[in-house]
């Protein structure tokens, strides 16, 4: 069978699987739609985070820019990893004592205050809609190329999936799609990679065979690849070219931004004690390091065999009649292309003025079994895979932008009177709503999507971390401090990003950055602002009262069950 008869069956069977178990456990309280319930094992739950925190820059992206940036790229693995680490040392087991629905209930009643809690609720859609243009984007780039319908079209039918799902089933019916989701993304990105480093270096472990010699060689892969790099015109694949200081910014920006990311703390509301939040957040670290330590495998192999099947055996260029079967399947999409700059009629991809190749970094992973001339039913289930990685952190983030909406901006804000059917209608229209957004963002991205998710996380950096760590460990920082910190953290990530890629992006370059650091990495610079203003101010107004001191005591103590409940 062809790929696509394969997609068709294989994408069918899995969508079918997810729809079902939207079915099976739809929501039938608010207590069911925001957390679940506060009844998912531990298991479950990591299993379920992992899939939210894997999204499509995970599973499409990172690899992608790893292949092509080489040394560089190790940035995301590591503050993705480190700021999982973070999140669960230091804020799950807390807010999970605390015990309520959402970030911006936590910021609200720790905080004491209204204006804190609409601080919170706008910036918690923002940090979700910037995330999830991302997914959307990733579900368009994977409909397109395999199920050959054009990027927008597929974005359309990603949105009438998530809907359904997250619509009727809320966080329950989310968090078991999303175990579904996970068995499926880890084995469709591990399965092509054990086939092509067995193929490449003979070894079963993409991991070893990344560091081992080629086969019927004595030449290490990485050896192969920086000579492959530097004889194009790149710079070499296991050198970094990014200052130290953008490399440190950037890694704890993406550190602190999972810790900080909404969708990812509701997770943890969702088991029934504190010690199986510290429980689910280990399962989920486990989880998550099957792809991580797989990803800059799958990087280095595809990067091998792109460079060797657009250049030909001795890297002269291959004729255009005569162009790699993955080439042509994934032109018709337009993320990759080919100028004949010097008219010889050959293809050729260099990083010089030689080169006549635009190659799309986020089709990389999707290509990879293609690259490597894996089985048909391998690059189908890859693409299977992709919109698993996808859907569920679009779920997850979705759920966070329809609570906050209901919950927090309705139910604690406007329209406190609401009841629990009325509530319930809210957050569902609120989640409909967002999809609408999210597809709208998917269709007219702000860059590629790693890109955006990377902003994303820098606006969780400086909106939500300080917040969070100083209610949990200072017990005397007050509202005006939370408030006035959060407002001037986001202000000034947003705008140092809206200035370098929006209204000026020529002048995006290391000499104009502040101190060196890229956009990517500003999130830092703003949770530190977040942290001054908010220590600052709060030495200057009033004491929090003594009742709030004795509720961040109890909180810094996570013995009980401390269920989720709403008062």
């Amino acid at each position: 069978m062809d790929i696509q008869t394969w997609t068709f069956i294989l994408v069918g069977i899995t969508f079918t699987l997810y729809i079902g178990i939207a079915i099976w456990a739809r929501a039938g309280s608010t207590s069911e739609f925001y957390v679940a319930g506060g009844g998912v094992h531990p298991v479950a739950n990591g299993m379920a985070t992992a899939a939210d925190w894997m999204s499509a820059a995970s599973f499409i992206s990172m690899a992608g820019i790893i292949s092509f940036v080489g040394y560089d790229g190790a940035v995301y693995l590591m503050g993705w990893t480190g700021g999982y680490v973070l999140l669960a040392l230091c804020l799950a087991p807390y807010l999970r004592k605390f015990g309520k629905f959402t970030v911006p209930d936590f910021i609200g009643e720790r905080y004491y205050s209204k204006t804190a809690r609409m601080v919170a609720v706008f910036c918690a859609i923002f940090v979700s809609f910037t995330y999830v243009a991302g997914q959307m984007r990733g579900v368009g780039v994977v409909f397109s190329r395999f199920l050959e319908v054009d990027i927008n079209l597929g974005i359309i039918i990603g949105m009438c999936i998530v809907f359904f799902y997250a619509v009727l089933g809320g966080m329950k019916g989310i968090t078991y799609t999303q175990v579904a989701q996970f068995c499926v993304l880890i084995f469709a990105f591990l399965v092509p990679a054990v086939f092509t480093s067995i193929m490449m270096t003979g070894n079963v472990f993409p991991q070893v065979g990344m560091g081992s010699t080629i086969t019927g060689s004595e030449v290490y892969l990485l050896d192969k690849l920086d000579g492959l790099t530097t004889e194009l015109g790149f710079t070499p694949y296991t050198d970094g070219s990014k200052s130290m200081v953008d490399v440190f910014f950037i890694c704890a920006a993406l550190m602190v931004g999972t810790a900080g990311l909404p969708h990812v703390i509701i997770r943890f509301f969702t088991v029934p004690r504190v010690k199986d939040a510290r429980i689910s957040a280990g399962w989920a670290l486990l989880f998550i390091s099957f792809l991580y330590t797989t990803a800059p495998a799958v990087a280095a192999f595809a990067r091998v065999n792109m460079i060797e099947t657009i250049n030909g055996p001795d890297s002269l260029g291959v004729a255009a009649a005569d162009a790699p079967s993955w080439y042509k399947n994934w032109e018709s999409t337009g993320l990759v292309g080919w100028e004949d700059k010097n008219g010889d009629g050959k293809m050729f991809y260099s990083g010089d003025d030689r080169n006549e190749m635009d190659i799309n970094r986020d089709i990389i992973v999707l290509a990879s079994p293609e690259l490597a001339s894996l089985p048909n039913w391998v690059v189908a289930l890859l693409a299977a895979g992709g919109l698993a990685a996808a859907l569920s952190t679009a779920a997850g983030l979705l759920l966070v932008i329809s609570t906050s909406i209901s919950h927090d901006l309705l139910k604690k804000g406007i329209k406190p009177n609401m009841t629990d059917k009325q509530e319930l209608l809210a957050a569902r229209v609120a989640a409909a709503v967002a999809i609408v957004g999210a597809g709208y963002l998917g269709i007219n991205p702000p860059g590629f999507v790693a890109q955006v998710v990377a902003f994303a996380f820098g606006l969780a950096a400086a909106s939500f971390f300080p917040a969070i760590i100083l209610g949990i460990f200072y017990k005397k920082m007050n509202k005006e401090g939370a408030i006035a910190g959060m407002v001037s953290g986001v202000v000034f990530t947003t705008a140092y990003i809206v200035y370098f890629k929006f209204i000026n992006p020529t002048a995006s370059t290391p000499d104009n950055w502040w101190f060196g650091i890229s956009p990517e990495g500003i999130g830092t610079l703003g949770m530190c602002v977040n942290f001054i203003v908010s220590i600052a101010v709060n030495k200057v107004t009033a004491e929090v009262p003594q009742d709030v001191q004795d509720m961040v005591e109890s909180i810094r103590y996570p013995k009980g069950a401390g269920e989720a409940h709403d008062h």
